[in-house]
This record gives C-alpha cells, structure tokens and sequence, in this order.
C-alpha cells in the first residue's frame, strides 16, 4: 500500500481494512486515515488480503491481475456467477472459505488491538467484518464505506451496522437488501484535487480577463510541458487504473484521431501498454504519476473505464467525465450508475465517444456536468459518519 501506514492505534481507535487490488481501495482507506488521524483518532489500516494465510493473499491478487490484462471474459463469468447473485431477502447465505480465512485473522488482529470501529473499503473486508459480527464474534461496531458506484452482492452482508454509498440509488439498494442504515457521503479525496478545481477555474477568469491575473500564482496548465503537450492542446487523459488494463488503445486511437484532443492515457505500472502507445504515436502515455491533480487541472475531460477512485477525483477537480469501453463487471456495472445517476456520459461507440467530448465545449452540458459531480461534495464527510465521531 502507498503512503505511511498510520500508527497503530491504542485502544478505542478505527481499524480500516482495505485491499491493494489496484490504487483505489488503498486511496480511499489512506486518506480516510488522515483525516481520522487529523480529527485526533488513532487509526490503524489493515490489507484484508494479508489477513488470508498461506499467502493466499499475493496469489489472488496475481490472478484478478492476470484475468483484467488477458482473460476479461472470465472475471466477467466470475463477477455474474457470484458477484451478483443471492438469497432473494438480502440474508447472506454461507459464508465463502475466502471471507472465513479471512474473518479468522481479523477476529485475532481486533482481539490484539481492540479498535472502537472497523470499517471496511473493500467487499472481501465488509464479507468477514459481517460474519463476525453477525455471529457476536466482533465486539465492535463494523462500517462499510462502498467504493463503488454500483454495489454488486458482495458488498452486502446484514451483520453489518451501516453502509456508506456514493449516491442515493446505492443507499437504498443496500437498505432494501440487508435492512441496514445506508448514508450518502462526500466522495473520500485527497484535498488537493479540490485545490485544483479552484486552480483550475481561476485561471479560467485571468485567460478570459487578463487584466485581472495575479502574476505570482501559477498556470495550471504549466504541467502541459513536462509531459510533451503543446500550448493550446486539449487534453483529455484516458484512464487505465494502477494496472493499466482495458482496451485503451483502442480508445487513444480515436480521440487521437478525431484532431480535436490530445489523448493522455495514464497507464499505470503497466510499462508495456505505455510502450506499446507511445510506438503509435496516438497522443501522450504516462506511467504512474503521482501529479494526477495537476494533470487533471490541465484536462479537457476524463475518459474512464473503471467508474472507481479516478471518477471521483475528477468530480473533485471540476472535470467532466465520459465512460468507454469499461472493463466487465463492476466497471460496467459503474459506468451505468454513474450515468443514471446523471454524473457522466456512458459512450457506447467511437462516435458516441466523440459526440460526448464535443457536447463539453463550453456548453451547458459541461456545466451541469460539473455541477452534478461537485454536488456529490455537499454530502456528510465520510469520517463525521463513523460512530466514532457521530455518536
């Protein structure tokens, strides 16, 4: 996981449990850490995949690896087989050998370090969380923080106390399936995208009144030369997750080709994908960045194909985004809550792709856009939520 590990918290803290399956779960469980640890709460986080014994852990995290970047059809199978199907009331039927494994290590590490709260960023965690406190086996409050757009059956679990979902449609999917609490929270993002947006819209008014500029602040766009973009490119990155995967090449192709975007494709730690694109010559290909607030200040739009961490980053930093050719299961699943939920465009051709981009530029649209994503802000922050601080 990147970042520092919190400190390990004495008794009365929050135990977060992640999952390094790609950036986000890890994001979102590091920077609810700081925030916790801010407000003067010691806070612990935990990776639920190194809770699984005989490294079970690593492996299956090779495999979900080696299914996205060569065998989609097979994690799409998976995610329809058991990810979306069960019980017609909502109650969890028997527990997985996964979520025991994995409820064993976790009922001894709280055993250890008994927190006041645990709280769960990935679905595995909220699995074994519930089945311990379904069974009077976990002392303590267990909270789950959806990470999705779309909360698919794994996400679910009634042993658990509350659920925290992105939009109203989640919530009430997961009041109506385990009977539990579900409540509307501000999308969990570093501050700095917040600052971009602000960056991002005052330089907006000193291009348009350059009178008014205030020579000492910075152009956002001063990132455009650093990664070989001209003056008066419009950027529009594609994103690929930590993994790079998804059939981003073939959307570089044609946002590369219509002449109007440059496309910025952020591969990830997939150093063969940005090798591939950059022989193509199909716009710009980055490998892992740690400026993505600032690429994003500079950014026409957002092209996504995992409706995860990255969407919520861009709605924080003021930037439209449009769904393409997203990965099965949960990306797909994402990519249509976020639409329903009027937060995107979900493009379903080259020409809707394009459609989508040219409907941004400086139109209404773009503005109702981005308002619907900053509204997403005015919910309670994730961390008020917690019984730790709401009780």
């Amino acid at each position: 996981m990147s970042g520092t590990r919190p400190a390990t918290p004495a008794r009365g803290g929050v135990l977060i449990l992640t999952a390094s399956m790609g950036a986000g779960h890890d994001g979102v469980a590091v920077e609810l850490a700081r925030r916790l640890a801010e407000g003067g709460v010691q806070v612990e986080v935990a990776d639920v995949l190194e809770l699984l014994p005989m490294r079970l852990g690593p492996a299956l995290r090779r495999w979900y690896g080696w299914m996205m970047r060569s065998a989609p059809w097979l994690y799409a199978l998976i995610y329809r087989v058991f990810f979306t199907t069960g019980p017609p009331d909502g109650r969890p039927g028997p527990a997985s050998p996964l979520t025991v494994l994995a409820a064993n290590r976790l009922r001894r590490l709280v055993r250890r370090r008994p927190p006041a709260e645990v709280v769960s960023t990935f679905h595995l965690a909220a699995q074994a969380a519930g089945h311990l406190r379904g069974r009077g086996r976990l002392p303590v409050p267990s909270t789950v923080l959806v990470t999705d757009f779309a909360v698919h059956g794994l996400w679910l679990h009634r042993g658990n106390d509350r659920y925290l979902c992105a939009v109203p449609a989640s919530a009430l999917a997961v009041t109506a399936a385990t009977g539990r609490p579900a409540h509307l929270h501000a999308p969990v993002v570093r501050p700095e995208f917040r600052t971009a947006r602000a960056d991002r819209e005052r330089a907006d008014r000193e291009r348009a009144e350059p009178e008014r500029a205030e020579p000492e602040r910075a152009d956002p766009q001063r990132i455009m030369p650093r990664i070989g973009a001209d003056p008066g490119d419009r950027l529009v990155l594609v994103s690929a997750g930590s993994w790079g995967v998804g059939d981003v090449e073939k959307t570089a192709r044609v946002v590369a080709g219509s002449g109007r975007y440059v496309p910025v494709v952020l591969c990830g730690h997939n150093d063969a994908l940005r090798h591939r694109l950059q022989r193509s010559g199909n716009g710009i290909a980055l490998g892992w960045r740690d400026d993505v607030p600032e690429l994003l200040a500079s950014a026409y739009a957002l092209v996504d194909n995992a409706a995860g961490l990255t969407c919520r980053e861009a709605f924080a930093a003021g930037v439209p985004v449009v769904s393409y050719r997203p990965i099965p299961g949960h990306g797909r699943d994402g990519a249509r809550a976020m639409a329903a939920a009027g937060l995107s465009d979900y493009a379903m051709s080259a020409a809707e792709l394009l459609a989508a981009l040219d409907r941004l530029d400086g139109t209404p649209e773009r503005d109702r856009r981005v308002a619907r994503g900053s509204a997403l802000f005015s919910s309670a922050s994730a961390e008020s939520l917690l019984g730790c601080r709401s009780e």
